[in-house]
């Protein structure tokens, strides 16, 4: 598993579908095509194209912002917990950009402490269960292509 580094990479998957949700985390996805290059933003290529994402692999980045979690202790542990969910999803995901996005705050009345060991199991229960979602949703897809062979 590849982890997402730069602004554009994070753009470019933020921009694809958002493919799984729960109450506070958003799993976006961008599909890898064959050719990958950076686009210029007036629309046209760059003189020495460089692709975007190096290799088809599965991508991982994750956004936690200020505005949902206000203290660096309680993103880190987020962040923590994301990239350790998705290890062990990794082989049941597509080959693709993922970026997985808090979209709301935990309540502060109920996790009182920035990082406390309530707060890790309730975003690791939620981060199971959205990645759940979206490894089901793609395996429909996945298996009404193999069938279409003739």
């Amino acid at each position: 598993m590849q982890r997402l580094k730069t602004r554009p990479q994070f753009q470019a998957t933020l921009a694809g579908e958002t493919v799984a949700r729960t109450a506070h985390f958003a799993l976006h996805r961008l599909v890898l095509p064959a050719q990958d290059l950076v686009r210029l933003p007036d629309g046209t290529a760059p003189p020495h194209p460089r692709p975007l994402f190096g290799v088809q692999d599965v991508w991982l980045g994750a956004m936690v912002p200020k505005r949902w979690a206000r203290r660096a202790v309680t993103r880190n542990a987020i962040k923590r917990q994301i990239f350790a969910v998705a290890a062990l999803s990794a082989t049941r995901l597509p080959p693709a950009a993922h970026v997985v996005r808090l979209r709301s705050a935990f309540d502060r009345k109920q996790f009182v402490s920035a990082r406390s060991e309530a707060l890790c199991q309730a975003v690791r229960a939620e981060l199971l269960q959205l990645f759940e979602r979206s490894c089901r949703s793609t395996a429909p897809a996945a298996a009404t292509q193999g069938s279409a062979t003739p």
